[in-house]
């Protein structure tokens, strides 16, 4: 697995906006959810078609429709601020949760929460979260999703480290990452530098 990094000018210049320390809460979360938005046109843009006979106001013809579910599976709290613009795309798509906390001391993730849609074996599964830093909590919840029976995830980020795709490549082989930009490295508390900060206080104000 190699990660797809989507250089759209328009997520550039989203991006830049969504770094920004000055930026408030209202446009971090508005410029998060139409970067997700802009990613998932990438995302899903293999997704397999099934042939339908339709009915326009003129005459009869044939048309394509979507041949598999859709579920959109936010981490939680960031990958929230991912959802509405996909779903706003794909409004039939059903949605999953996942619930983790990481560990202030271990930096591991820690599980709080998670409910999944039946039927995960046939559908392409969305796994969003802004960050990929150390890869933990996207491993978690990859290993969560497998044990429910999906087979075809792909993981929507904004910001990735190096280290977050090498442990994720050598983890979890067949998840397709799509990211927006790949940063330097962790700095010592395992947050992305340069990053974007605490995406999860940012989209909420708590901090």
């Amino acid at each position: 697995m190699n990660p797809i990094i989507i250089n759209h000018p328009l997520i550039k210049n989203k991006l830049t906006k969504v770094r920004h320390k000055d930026t408030d809460s209202k446009l971090f979360r508005e410029t998060v959810n139409e970067i997700a938005g802009l990613m998932s046109y990438e995302a899903t843009k293999d997704l397999p078609l099934e042939t339908v006979d339709i009915e326009t106001p003129l005459a009869k013809t044939q048309g394509e429709a979507l041949a598999r579910d859709i579920v959109i599976v936010p981490i939680l709290r960031a990958g929230l601020g991912m959802v509405d613009a996909i779903h706003m795309l794909i409004p039939h798509a059903k949605i999953g949760h996942i619930g983790l906390y990481r560990d202030e001391t271990t930096f591991a993730p820690a599980k709080y929460y998670s409910k999944f849609p039946l039927n995960l074996a046939g559908a392409t599964v969305l796994l969003l979260d802004p960050m990929l830093a150390t890869g933990g909590s996207a491993k978690a919840s990859y290993d969560m999703l497998k044990e429910a029976g999906a087979q075809d995830i792909r993981f929507i980020g904004i910001v990735a480290s190096p280290e977050g795709i090498d442990f994720i490549k050598k983890h979890c082989p067949d998840m397709q990452v799509y990211i927006a930009a790949v940063d330097q490295g962790l700095n010592d508390n395992k947050y992305i530098v340069p990053g974007l900060g605490d995406a999860g206080d940012r989209l909420f104000g708590t901090k």
